[in-house]
């Protein structure tokens, strides 16, 4: 049985003309969610198994959906196929429409199986950001996901800590022009009476 992804159901069944079956089973919503090798049992003396196998084209995952790197860190970009039959060829492409090439410039690709990853050196903020396509196929189709990557500067995490300090020195500056400014008035308010002229030593004698 082979179907294309969508919301479907149906029954995981063996057909021949021994009626005693064990495994009869009904499979409800996605299809593709259940895709894979199913056995069933006829209850025979000995028993006969059958397999019915539900295939579909790879139903592909990203592992994140958007991922965020520090300028010149690693990035790392993966995508999965739970699906059955396992994906014979991945590809990624960048923005769309740009191949991928293991191994050119900065760009390492694993693949394995059912799961890719996308290695990127080096971030860099102005050539790396924006949308990677992983793209998987095998004997039954193919299918992709999209994964948004977005570079930061290295600063980025120093800015909240940046504008507490700014802001502890404009209070700084501000209580001390407000302290400069008070000292003069406190001076000119507690400057102590003028004291009386003294007496001529000589006119008291007269």
């Amino acid at each position: 049985m082979s179907v294309g992804p969508g919301s479907v159901s149906g029954s995981v069944s063996c057909a021949g003309p021994l009626s005693d079956i064990l495994g009869f089973g009904r499979i409800e919503g996605k299809l593709e969610e259940h895709s894979g090798i199913y056995e069933c049992v006829y209850k025979t003396s000995p028993d006969i198994t059958g397999q019915v196998n539900i295939s579909v084209s790879p139903q592909v995952m990203a592992y994140k959906k958007s991922e965020h790197g520090n300028e010149g860190d690693t990035g790392v970009l993966t995508c999965k196929n739970p699906s059955f039959p396992p994906v014979s060829f991945w590809a990624w492409y960048r923005n769309g429409h740009e191949l991928i090439v293991n191994g050119s410039g900065r760009y390492i690709i694993k693949s394995s199986g059912n799961k890719t990853e996308l290695r990127i050196l080096k971030l860099n903020i102005e050539e790396d950001t924006g949308d990677y396509h992983c793209n998987a196929t095998n004997s039954y189709g193919s299918g992709s996901a999209v994964v948004n990557l977005r570079v930061r500067s290295r600063l980025a995490a120093l800015w909240p800590f940046l504008g507490i300090v700014a802001e502890v020195l404009v209070l700084v500056t501000i209580i001390f022009i407000y302290e400069k400014r008070r000292k003069p008035d406190e001076v000119l308010d507690g400057k102590s009476p003028a004291a009386p002229p003294l007496s001529d030593p000589v006119n008291n004698e007269v």
